[in-house]
Protein backbone atom coordinates (compact mmCIF):
# COMPACT_ATOMS: atom_id res chain seq x y z
CA UNK A 1 0.00 0.00 0.00
CA UNK A 2 1.29 3.43 -0.89
CA UNK A 3 2.12 5.20 2.49
CA UNK A 4 -0.55 8.10 3.47
CA UNK A 5 -0.05 11.58 3.42
CA UNK A 6 -2.83 12.33 5.75
CA UNK A 7 -4.22 9.81 8.90
CA UNK A 8 -7.70 10.84 9.45
CA UNK A 9 -9.56 9.28 12.89
CA UNK A 10 -13.36 9.41 12.73
CA UNK A 11 -15.72 8.33 9.76
CA UNK A 12 -18.84 10.36 10.86
CA UNK A 13 -20.15 13.28 8.63
CA UNK A 14 -17.20 15.66 9.45
CA UNK A 15 -14.01 13.12 8.57
CA UNK A 16 -15.83 11.50 5.81
CA UNK A 17 -15.88 15.26 3.81
CA UNK A 18 -12.68 15.52 4.95
CA UNK A 19 -11.93 12.69 3.15
CA UNK A 20 -13.67 13.18 0.09
CA UNK A 21 -12.49 16.79 0.03
CA UNK A 22 -8.73 15.67 0.43
CA UNK A 23 -8.67 12.44 -1.91
CA UNK A 24 -10.75 14.42 -4.78
CA UNK A 25 -7.67 16.91 -4.77
CA UNK A 26 -5.18 14.10 -4.87
CA UNK A 27 -4.14 13.42 -1.05
CA UNK A 28 -3.95 9.98 -0.27
CA UNK A 29 -5.42 9.58 2.76
CA UNK A 30 -6.06 6.69 5.33
CA UNK A 31 -9.34 6.44 7.43
CA UNK A 32 -10.06 4.66 11.01
CA UNK A 33 -12.89 3.94 12.91
CA UNK A 34 -13.15 2.15 16.48
CA UNK A 35 -16.70 1.39 15.48
CA UNK A 36 -17.24 -2.04 14.25
CA UNK A 37 -19.04 -0.46 11.32
CA UNK A 38 -21.33 2.09 9.81
CA UNK A 39 -23.83 3.99 12.59
CA UNK A 40 -26.73 2.58 12.34
CA UNK A 41 -29.17 4.55 14.75
CA UNK A 42 -30.63 7.79 14.05
CA UNK A 43 -28.58 11.55 15.21
CA UNK A 44 -28.74 14.50 13.97
CA UNK A 45 -31.18 15.27 11.07
CA UNK A 46 -30.91 19.42 9.81
CA UNK A 47 -28.93 20.21 6.89
CA UNK A 48 -28.94 23.88 6.73
CA UNK A 49 -28.73 26.05 2.97
CA UNK A 50 -24.66 26.48 3.34
CA UNK A 51 -24.27 22.95 4.30
CA UNK A 52 -25.94 22.22 1.02
CA UNK A 53 -24.06 24.53 -0.68
CA UNK A 54 -21.24 22.64 0.22
CA UNK A 55 -22.37 19.50 -0.46
CA UNK A 56 -23.08 21.08 -4.39
CA UNK A 57 -19.64 21.83 -4.89
CA UNK A 58 -18.08 18.65 -3.50
CA UNK A 59 -20.58 16.66 -5.94
CA UNK A 60 -22.62 15.11 -3.58
CA UNK A 61 -25.80 17.10 -3.39
CA UNK A 62 -27.83 15.38 -5.87
CA UNK A 63 -27.51 11.86 -3.96
CA UNK A 64 -29.02 13.79 -0.71
CA UNK A 65 -31.32 15.86 -2.22
CA UNK A 66 -34.16 12.97 -3.06
CA UNK A 67 -33.67 10.72 0.15
CA UNK A 68 -34.46 14.58 2.76
CA UNK A 69 -37.53 16.04 3.40
CA UNK A 70 -37.20 20.07 2.72
CA UNK A 71 -38.73 22.15 5.60
CA UNK A 72 -39.74 25.86 5.31
CA UNK A 73 -41.64 26.58 7.66
CA UNK A 74 -41.22 26.82 11.82
CA UNK A 75 -44.70 26.45 14.11
CA UNK A 76 -45.33 27.73 17.36
CA UNK A 77 -47.99 26.00 19.08
CA UNK A 78 -49.91 27.29 22.45
CA UNK A 79 -53.31 25.67 22.61
CA UNK A 80 -55.28 26.54 20.10
CA UNK A 81 -52.76 29.68 19.45
CA UNK A 82 -50.68 29.03 16.88
CA UNK A 83 -48.30 30.95 14.55
CA UNK A 84 -46.03 29.51 11.39
CA UNK A 85 -42.62 31.64 10.64
CA UNK A 86 -41.58 31.27 7.06
CA UNK A 87 -38.02 30.77 5.88
CA UNK A 88 -37.13 34.33 4.41
CA UNK A 89 -33.74 34.34 3.03
CA UNK A 90 -34.47 37.76 0.86
CA UNK A 91 -31.35 39.22 2.65
CA UNK A 92 -29.48 35.94 2.24
CA UNK A 93 -29.91 34.42 -1.48
CA UNK A 94 -29.49 30.70 -2.00
CA UNK A 95 -30.31 28.31 -3.82
CA UNK A 96 -31.27 26.26 -1.65
CA UNK A 97 -33.82 28.10 0.89
CA UNK A 98 -34.84 25.54 3.34
CA UNK A 99 -33.62 23.23 5.68
CA UNK A 100 -33.19 19.42 4.66
CA UNK A 101 -34.29 16.72 6.82
CA UNK A 102 -32.29 13.52 6.16
CA UNK A 103 -31.30 11.11 8.58
CA UNK A 104 -27.09 11.48 9.71
CA UNK A 105 -27.24 7.46 9.06
CA UNK A 106 -27.84 8.56 5.27
CA UNK A 107 -25.45 10.92 4.64
CA UNK A 108 -22.68 8.57 5.55
CA UNK A 109 -23.81 6.42 3.54
CA UNK A 110 -23.57 9.12 0.80
CA UNK A 111 -20.27 10.42 1.57
CA UNK A 112 -18.93 7.01 2.04
CA UNK A 113 -19.59 6.19 -1.37
CA UNK A 114 -18.31 9.00 -2.36
CA UNK A 115 -15.42 8.50 -0.78
CA UNK A 116 -15.23 5.11 -2.14
CA UNK A 117 -15.33 6.22 -5.89
CA UNK A 118 -12.26 7.88 -5.33
CA UNK A 119 -10.41 5.09 -3.71
CA UNK A 120 -11.04 5.68 -0.16
CA UNK A 121 -12.52 3.08 2.23
CA UNK A 122 -12.85 2.75 5.91
CA UNK A 123 -11.48 0.64 7.94
CA UNK A 124 -13.28 0.02 10.63
CA UNK A 125 -12.62 -2.28 14.46
CA UNK A 126 -9.56 -0.07 13.78
CA UNK A 127 -8.42 2.24 17.03
CA UNK A 128 -5.83 5.02 17.29
CA UNK A 129 -4.39 3.90 20.64
CA UNK A 130 -1.47 6.81 20.77
CA UNK A 131 0.77 9.30 18.71
CA UNK A 132 3.64 11.79 19.08
CA UNK A 133 4.97 14.33 16.82
CA UNK A 134 8.54 14.25 15.45
CA UNK A 135 9.47 16.76 13.71
CA UNK A 136 8.03 16.33 10.02
CA UNK A 137 5.83 13.28 10.82
CA UNK A 138 3.37 12.24 13.30
CA UNK A 139 4.02 8.34 14.70
CA UNK A 140 1.40 6.78 15.14
CA UNK A 141 -0.29 3.28 16.79
CA UNK A 142 -3.12 1.68 15.89
CA UNK A 143 -5.03 -0.98 17.30
CA UNK A 144 -6.61 -3.49 15.24
CA UNK A 145 -9.75 -5.65 15.81
CA UNK A 146 -8.23 -8.76 16.80
CA UNK A 147 -5.58 -7.11 19.20
CA UNK A 148 -2.56 -6.51 16.97
CA UNK A 149 -1.05 -3.14 16.64
CA UNK A 150 0.36 -1.28 13.80
CA UNK A 151 2.94 0.89 13.53
CA UNK A 152 2.80 4.20 11.26
CA UNK A 153 4.58 7.76 10.07
CA UNK A 154 1.93 9.84 8.38
CA UNK A 155 2.83 13.64 7.57
CA UNK A 156 -0.24 14.74 9.14
CA UNK A 157 -3.27 13.69 11.49
CA UNK A 158 -6.79 14.85 11.63
CA UNK A 159 -9.05 13.77 14.62
CA UNK A 160 -12.54 13.94 13.65
CA UNK A 161 -13.71 11.61 16.45
CA UNK A 162 -16.38 12.89 18.54
CA UNK A 163 -17.19 14.38 21.72
CA UNK A 164 -14.60 12.08 23.36
CA UNK A 165 -11.76 12.64 20.78
CA UNK A 166 -8.53 10.76 21.20
CA UNK A 167 -6.63 13.02 18.87
CA UNK A 168 -7.79 16.57 20.95
CA UNK A 169 -7.11 14.73 24.57
CA UNK A 170 -3.66 13.54 22.84
CA UNK A 171 -2.97 16.72 22.13
CA UNK A 172 -3.49 18.15 25.95
CA UNK A 173 -6.68 20.32 24.53
CA UNK A 174 -9.48 20.30 27.09
CA UNK A 175 -13.24 21.14 25.72
CA UNK A 176 -13.49 24.71 28.25
CA UNK A 177 -17.38 25.35 29.14
CA UNK A 178 -19.92 24.06 31.47
CA UNK A 179 -23.14 21.61 31.20
CA UNK A 180 -26.75 22.53 31.48
CA UNK A 181 -29.93 21.13 30.78
CA UNK A 182 -30.94 17.03 30.58
CA UNK A 183 -33.46 16.43 27.49
CA UNK A 184 -35.05 13.32 26.55
CA UNK A 185 -35.22 12.68 22.28
CA UNK A 186 -37.33 9.84 20.77
CA UNK A 187 -37.72 8.81 17.50
CA UNK A 188 -41.59 7.62 16.72
CA UNK A 189 -44.39 7.42 14.61
CA UNK A 190 -46.82 9.91 14.95
CA UNK A 191 -50.36 10.10 13.49
CA UNK A 192 -51.16 13.39 13.33
CA UNK A 193 -52.63 16.60 10.82
CA UNK A 194 -49.65 18.31 11.80
CA UNK A 195 -47.51 19.24 8.37
CA UNK A 196 -44.34 17.34 8.26
CA UNK A 197 -43.03 20.68 6.02
CA UNK A 198 -42.80 22.67 9.37
CA UNK A 199 -40.83 22.12 12.38
CA UNK A 200 -43.32 22.35 15.32
CA UNK A 201 -42.60 24.44 19.03
CA UNK A 202 -45.28 23.32 21.32
CA UNK A 203 -45.94 25.05 24.76
CA UNK A 204 -47.45 22.37 26.89
CA UNK A 205 -48.56 22.46 30.83
CA UNK A 206 -44.91 21.33 32.22
CA UNK A 207 -42.65 22.63 29.93
CA UNK A 208 -42.19 22.59 25.79
CA UNK A 209 -42.35 19.92 23.59
CA UNK A 210 -40.50 20.04 19.81
CA UNK A 211 -41.49 17.93 16.89
CA UNK A 212 -39.10 17.42 14.02
CA UNK A 213 -39.87 15.31 10.84
CA UNK A 214 -37.64 12.73 9.38
CA UNK A 215 -38.15 12.53 5.42
CA UNK A 216 -39.84 9.34 6.34
CA UNK A 217 -43.72 9.84 6.18
CA UNK A 218 -45.13 10.19 9.74
CA UNK A 219 -41.83 9.87 11.47
CA UNK A 220 -41.43 12.21 13.85
CA UNK A 221 -38.20 13.55 16.28
CA UNK A 222 -39.60 14.48 19.70
CA UNK A 223 -37.57 16.23 22.30
CA UNK A 224 -38.67 17.27 26.04
CA UNK A 225 -36.94 19.93 27.04
CA UNK A 226 -38.74 19.72 30.46
CA UNK A 227 -38.99 15.82 31.75
CA UNK A 228 -36.50 13.55 30.65
CA UNK A 229 -37.00 10.13 33.01
CA UNK A 230 -36.56 7.25 31.26
CA UNK A 231 -36.88 3.68 32.59
CA UNK A 232 -36.74 1.66 29.51
CA UNK A 233 -40.88 1.84 29.17
CA UNK A 234 -41.19 2.97 25.49
CA UNK A 235 -44.86 2.58 26.10
CA UNK A 236 -44.92 5.40 28.92
CA UNK A 237 -42.38 7.60 26.57
CA UNK A 238 -45.36 7.76 23.58
CA UNK A 239 -48.04 8.17 25.90
CA UNK A 240 -46.45 11.04 27.78
CA UNK A 241 -45.42 12.59 24.27
CA UNK A 242 -48.76 11.97 23.22
CA UNK A 243 -50.86 14.23 26.60
CA UNK A 244 -47.81 16.36 26.07
CA UNK A 245 -48.49 17.44 22.33
CA UNK A 246 -52.36 16.99 22.14
CA UNK A 247 -52.70 19.87 25.15
CA UNK A 248 -50.18 22.23 23.44
CA UNK A 249 -51.76 21.91 19.68
CA UNK A 250 -55.66 21.26 20.56
CA UNK A 251 -55.73 18.07 18.90
CA UNK A 252 -55.69 14.54 18.47
CA UNK A 253 -53.18 12.30 17.62
CA UNK A 254 -51.53 9.61 18.17
CA UNK A 255 -47.88 8.30 19.72
CA UNK A 256 -46.49 5.09 18.62
CA UNK A 257 -43.62 3.65 20.94
CA UNK A 258 -40.66 5.08 19.94
CA UNK A 259 -38.09 2.94 17.99
CA UNK A 260 -35.17 5.00 19.65
CA UNK A 261 -34.73 6.74 22.75
CA UNK A 262 -32.06 8.67 24.63
CA UNK A 263 -31.50 10.88 27.67
CA UNK A 264 -28.37 13.34 27.31
CA UNK A 265 -27.22 16.42 29.41
CA UNK A 266 -26.28 19.54 26.82
CA UNK A 267 -22.91 20.69 26.64
CA UNK A 268 -21.22 24.16 25.91
CA UNK A 269 -17.42 23.25 25.65
CA UNK A 270 -14.81 24.52 23.07
CA UNK A 271 -11.19 24.27 22.43
CA UNK A 272 -9.20 27.74 22.09
CA UNK A 273 -6.98 26.05 19.17
CA UNK A 274 -7.59 23.48 16.67
CA UNK A 275 -4.32 22.94 15.10
CA UNK A 276 -1.02 21.66 17.10
CA UNK A 277 1.40 21.29 14.83
CA UNK A 278 0.82 18.44 12.30
CA UNK A 279 -2.08 17.78 13.61
CA UNK A 280 -5.78 18.81 13.57
CA UNK A 281 -9.33 18.47 15.23
CA UNK A 282 -12.71 19.36 13.71
CA UNK A 283 -16.52 19.06 14.55
CA UNK A 284 -17.60 17.73 17.91
CA UNK A 285 -13.69 16.75 18.84
CA UNK A 286 -13.66 21.05 18.71
CA UNK A 287 -16.57 21.74 20.03
CA UNK A 288 -19.81 20.39 21.56
CA UNK A 289 -23.02 22.50 22.29
CA UNK A 290 -27.15 22.20 22.45
CA UNK A 291 -29.10 21.11 19.75
CA UNK A 292 -31.58 23.76 20.08
CA UNK A 293 -31.36 24.92 16.17
CA UNK A 294 -29.40 21.57 14.84
CA UNK A 295 -25.99 23.07 13.96
CA UNK A 296 -23.75 20.07 15.26
CA UNK A 297 -23.16 18.60 12.12
CA UNK A 298 -23.77 21.67 9.66
CA UNK A 299 -20.41 23.21 11.55
CA UNK A 300 -18.73 20.32 11.41
CA UNK A 301 -19.17 19.81 7.90
CA UNK A 302 -18.20 23.51 7.49
CA UNK A 303 -15.06 22.97 9.93
CA UNK A 304 -14.08 19.70 7.53
CA UNK A 305 -14.33 21.39 4.51
CA UNK A 306 -12.63 24.51 5.37
CA UNK A 307 -9.58 22.79 6.68
CA UNK A 308 -9.33 19.79 3.87
CA UNK A 309 -8.40 22.23 0.80
CA UNK A 310 -5.79 24.36 2.77
CA UNK A 311 -4.15 21.04 3.95
CA UNK A 312 -4.42 19.41 0.59
CA UNK A 313 -2.91 23.20 -0.84
CA UNK A 314 0.02 22.15 1.42
CA UNK A 315 0.28 18.64 0.94
CA UNK A 316 0.68 19.34 -2.87
CA UNK A 317 3.29 21.91 -2.33
CA UNK A 318 0.92 24.75 -3.40
CA UNK A 319 0.29 26.86 -0.07
CA UNK A 320 3.03 26.97 2.77
CA UNK A 321 2.30 25.40 5.75
CA UNK A 322 1.69 28.60 7.60
CA UNK A 323 -2.01 28.77 5.67
CA UNK A 324 -2.61 25.69 8.27
CA UNK A 325 -2.69 28.33 10.78
CA UNK A 326 -5.55 30.39 9.11
CA UNK A 327 -7.89 26.92 9.55
CA UNK A 328 -7.93 27.96 13.62
CA UNK A 329 -7.97 31.60 13.16
CA UNK A 330 -11.09 31.21 11.54
CA UNK A 331 -12.86 28.49 12.90
CA UNK A 332 -12.19 28.89 16.24
CA UNK A 333 -14.31 31.88 16.39
CA UNK A 334 -17.11 30.13 14.60
CA UNK A 335 -16.88 27.72 17.73
CA UNK A 336 -17.22 30.76 20.22
CA UNK A 337 -19.90 32.08 18.72
CA UNK A 338 -22.25 29.09 17.99
CA UNK A 339 -21.81 28.46 21.76
CA UNK A 340 -23.38 31.70 22.36
CA UNK A 341 -26.22 31.54 20.02
CA UNK A 342 -27.21 27.96 21.12
CA UNK A 343 -26.91 28.83 24.99
CA UNK A 344 -29.88 31.70 23.73
CA UNK A 345 -31.79 29.21 21.63
CA UNK A 346 -31.43 26.46 24.55
CA UNK A 347 -33.41 29.05 26.91
CA UNK A 348 -35.86 30.53 24.37
CA UNK A 349 -36.62 26.86 23.63
CA UNK A 350 -37.48 25.69 27.00
CA UNK A 351 -39.61 28.66 27.93
CA UNK A 352 -38.87 28.15 31.79
CA UNK A 353 -39.62 31.69 32.84
CA UNK A 354 -43.20 32.21 33.83
CA UNK A 355 -43.47 35.46 32.22
CA UNK A 356 -42.31 33.86 29.23
CA UNK A 357 -45.03 31.35 29.13
CA UNK A 358 -47.77 33.89 30.03
CA UNK A 359 -46.58 35.87 26.86
CA UNK A 360 -46.92 33.45 24.37
CA UNK A 361 -50.32 33.28 23.36
CA UNK A 362 -49.86 37.16 23.72
CA UNK A 363 -47.21 36.88 20.83
CA UNK A 364 -48.50 34.53 18.76
CA UNK A 365 -52.13 36.77 18.30
CA UNK A 366 -49.57 39.74 17.17
CA UNK A 367 -47.42 37.60 15.32
CA UNK A 368 -50.10 36.38 13.05
CA UNK A 369 -51.21 40.28 12.29
CA UNK A 370 -48.05 42.39 12.08
CA UNK A 371 -46.12 41.02 8.67
CA UNK A 372 -43.33 43.18 9.28
CA UNK A 373 -42.63 41.83 12.92
CA UNK A 374 -42.78 38.46 12.13
CA UNK A 375 -40.83 38.75 8.72
CA UNK A 376 -38.19 40.29 10.49
CA UNK A 377 -38.29 37.45 13.01
CA UNK A 378 -37.90 35.26 10.22
CA UNK A 379 -35.06 36.70 8.77
CA UNK A 380 -33.41 36.87 12.19
CA UNK A 381 -33.44 33.07 12.88
CA UNK A 382 -32.52 32.00 9.38
CA UNK A 383 -29.61 34.16 9.22
CA UNK A 384 -28.39 32.47 12.83
CA UNK A 385 -29.59 28.56 11.61
CA UNK A 386 -28.55 28.81 7.87
CA UNK A 387 -24.87 30.33 7.71
CA UNK A 388 -25.31 32.10 5.21
CA UNK A 389 -24.11 35.38 6.31
CA UNK A 390 -21.08 33.69 7.71
CA UNK A 391 -17.74 35.61 6.92
CA UNK A 392 -14.22 35.49 6.98
CA UNK A 393 -13.83 39.24 7.15
CA UNK A 394 -11.30 38.94 10.15
CA UNK A 395 -9.67 36.28 8.28
CA UNK A 396 -5.60 36.38 7.52
CA UNK A 397 -6.79 35.11 3.84
CA UNK A 398 -9.07 37.96 3.06
CA UNK A 399 -7.20 41.22 1.90
CA UNK A 400 -10.06 43.44 0.64
CA UNK A 401 -13.19 43.12 1.76
CA UNK A 402 -16.00 41.32 3.86
CA UNK A 403 -15.29 37.96 3.09
CA UNK A 404 -18.62 37.02 2.69
CA UNK A 405 -19.42 33.94 -0.26
CA UNK A 406 -19.18 34.34 -4.06
CA UNK A 407 -22.61 32.18 -4.55
CA UNK A 408 -24.97 34.97 -2.84
CA UNK A 409 -28.07 34.27 -5.83
CA UNK A 410 -31.13 32.72 -5.43
CA UNK A 411 -32.46 29.59 -7.15
CA UNK A 412 -33.80 31.80 -10.31
CA UNK A 413 -31.07 34.34 -10.86
CA UNK A 414 -28.89 31.30 -10.90
CA UNK A 415 -31.32 30.20 -13.77
CA UNK A 416 -28.57 33.06 -15.83
CA UNK A 417 -26.09 31.41 -18.39
CA UNK A 418 -23.42 33.61 -16.49
CA UNK A 419 -24.90 32.54 -12.87
CA UNK A 420 -24.89 28.84 -13.68
CA UNK A 421 -21.15 29.20 -15.29
CA UNK A 422 -20.15 30.27 -12.46
CA UNK A 423 -21.55 28.17 -9.77
CA UNK A 424 -19.91 25.21 -11.74
CA UNK A 425 -16.74 27.15 -11.59
CA UNK A 426 -16.94 27.28 -8.03
CA UNK A 427 -17.70 23.80 -7.85
CA UNK A 428 -13.62 23.06 -8.96
CA UNK A 429 -10.84 22.21 -6.34
CA UNK A 430 -8.57 25.44 -7.12
CA UNK A 431 -8.97 29.01 -6.29
CA UNK A 432 -10.72 31.21 -8.65
CA UNK A 433 -9.52 34.69 -10.13
CA UNK A 434 -12.37 36.05 -12.03
CA UNK A 435 -11.31 38.94 -14.32
CA UNK A 436 -14.15 41.07 -15.65
CA UNK A 437 -13.86 42.36 -19.09
CA UNK A 438 -10.01 42.37 -19.05
CA UNK A 439 -7.87 44.81 -20.84
CA UNK A 440 -4.66 44.23 -22.80
CA UNK A 441 -2.21 44.16 -19.24
CA UNK A 442 -5.03 42.48 -17.34
CA UNK A 443 -5.38 39.77 -20.17
CA UNK A 444 -1.50 39.02 -20.69
CA UNK A 445 -0.94 38.28 -16.85
CA UNK A 446 -3.82 36.18 -16.85
CA UNK A 447 -1.98 33.87 -19.40
CA UNK A 448 0.78 33.81 -17.23
CA UNK A 449 -0.62 32.91 -14.34
CA UNK A 450 -2.72 30.14 -15.85
CA UNK A 451 0.63 28.86 -17.71
CA UNK A 452 2.40 28.82 -14.37
CA UNK A 453 0.06 28.59 -11.74
CA UNK A 454 -3.44 26.09 -13.21
CA UNK A 455 -2.73 23.22 -10.72
CA UNK A 456 -3.91 25.29 -7.80
CA UNK A 457 -5.49 28.53 -9.80
CA UNK A 458 -7.93 29.05 -12.03
CA UNK A 459 -8.33 31.95 -14.12
CA UNK A 460 -11.64 33.10 -15.68
CA UNK A 461 -12.38 36.22 -18.09
CA UNK A 462 -15.66 37.16 -17.86
CA UNK A 463 -17.54 38.80 -20.50
CA UNK A 464 -20.77 40.30 -21.64
CA UNK A 465 -21.21 38.54 -25.47
CA UNK A 466 -20.93 35.36 -26.40
CA UNK A 467 -17.07 35.99 -28.62
CA UNK A 468 -14.24 36.12 -26.66
CA UNK A 469 -11.61 33.96 -28.45
CA UNK A 470 -8.84 36.28 -27.03
CA UNK A 471 -9.36 36.09 -23.77
CA UNK A 472 -8.29 33.57 -21.27
CA UNK A 473 -10.42 30.77 -20.23
CA UNK A 474 -13.86 32.81 -21.36
CA UNK A 475 -16.95 32.67 -18.99
CA UNK A 476 -19.47 34.34 -20.81
CA UNK A 477 -22.38 36.68 -19.15
CA UNK A 478 -25.00 36.89 -22.36
CA UNK A 479 -27.21 38.98 -20.08
CA UNK A 480 -24.95 40.96 -17.83
CA UNK A 481 -26.41 39.97 -14.35
CA UNK A 482 -23.28 38.45 -13.11
CA UNK A 483 -21.50 41.94 -14.27
CA UNK A 484 -24.43 43.59 -12.73
CA UNK A 485 -24.92 41.54 -9.35
CA UNK A 486 -21.17 42.16 -8.45
CA UNK A 487 -21.21 46.02 -9.70
CA UNK A 488 -17.90 44.68 -11.90
CA UNK A 489 -16.36 47.52 -14.47
CA UNK A 490 -14.25 46.32 -17.10
CA UNK A 491 -10.78 45.54 -15.52
CA UNK A 492 -12.22 44.78 -12.38
CA UNK A 493 -11.59 41.17 -10.34
CA UNK A 494 -12.64 39.11 -7.65
CA UNK A 495 -10.42 36.35 -6.03
CA UNK A 496 -12.09 33.34 -4.84
CA UNK A 497 -11.23 30.45 -2.23
CA UNK A 498 -11.71 26.88 -2.92
CA UNK A 499 -14.55 27.06 -0.89
CA UNK A 500 -16.43 29.49 -2.39
CA UNK A 501 -15.45 32.50 -0.26
CA UNK A 502 -14.30 35.97 -1.15
CA UNK A 503 -10.59 36.40 -0.65
CA UNK A 504 -9.81 40.05 -2.04
CA UNK A 505 -11.38 41.95 -5.00
CA UNK A 506 -10.69 45.40 -6.46
CA UNK A 507 -9.86 47.00 -9.86
CA UNK A 508 -6.68 47.02 -12.18
CA UNK A 509 -3.76 45.18 -10.89
CA UNK A 510 -4.41 41.85 -8.54
CA UNK A 511 -2.48 40.23 -5.70
CA UNK A 512 -2.84 36.34 -5.49
CA UNK A 513 -1.35 34.39 -2.23
CA UNK A 514 0.81 31.76 -2.29
CA UNK A 515 2.58 34.59 -5.09
CA UNK A 516 2.99 37.39 -2.71
CA UNK A 517 6.24 38.51 -1.35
Amino acid sequence: MTSPEVLLVGAGPVGLVVTHELARRGVRVRVVDAAAGPAVTSRALATHPRSLETYDQMGVLADLLPRGRQVTRFTLHSGRHEARLGADYSHLPTRFPFTLMIDQVITEEVLRTASARLGVRVEWSTRLESFQERGDHVHAVLRHADGSTEELDVPWLVGTDGGHSTVRKGLGLPLIGDSSETWLIADAQVDTELPQTSIHWVRTPTGTVMLVPFPDKGKWRLLDTAEASYDGDDTAVAARFQAKIAAGTASELVVHPPTWVSVFTIQQRMIPRMRRGRCFVAGDAAHVHSPASGQGLNTGVQDGYNLAWKLADVVRGHAPDSLLDSYSAERVPVGKALLGSTKKATSLVQLKSTAAAIGLPIGLAVLRTLNPLRNKIERKIMGGMSALGLSYQDSPLTRTGPGERLLKVDASGALSPGWAALVEEVRDTRWSLLLFSPGEAATERARLLDKEHAAWLSVRSVHRGNGADDLVNPLSDPDGRVHLDHSAEPDSWILVRPDGYVSASGSGDFTIPYLEK
